[in-house]
């Protein structure tokens, strides 16, 4: 079954490094929290709000051992009056056997107010 795999984390600053550090921990943990191979994955898709610019952010993906072919695409968020500021969002879609509601969406820093629901953090009391 392909299943989709939502993360969220904030920025404080819009600076290359900061983007794709941030980028690459998100993944790291949405990677760990849903025991995630790379050659499982279809796509990953990146989206941030308007006020991110300095980088693309799936650079982080390149970082990770094992993901070169996984196809990456980033993109811009809806620039929706009063929405969360310097936030990067990921899709990743992956072949699993989990039931969805046994997917671990995970959200970081200020995101967690996007889906506190959903919220890794929320679940595992991190």
């Amino acid at each position: 079954m392909i299943r989709g795999i939502r993360g969220a984390i904030t920025v404080e600053r819009n600076e290359a490094n900061e983007i794709v550090d941030a980028t690459e921990t998100l993944l790291r943990e949405m990677i760990r929290a849903n025991d995630v191979a790379a050659s499982d994955v279809s796509f990953v898709l990146i989206s941030v709000t308007e006020d991110i610019t300095a980088t693309f952010p799936a650079q982080a993906l390149r970082r990770l051992e094992g993901w070169t072919y996984v196809p990456v695409m980033c993109m811009r968020e809806i620039p929706v009056p009063n929405s969360l500021p310097r936030c990067i969002r990921v899709m990743m879609t992956v072949h699993t056997t989990k039931k969805q509601e046994e997917i671990s969406h995970v959200y970081l820093r200020d995101a967690v107010v996007l889906r506190p629901d959903l919220s890794l953090t929320k679940k595992t009391e991190m």
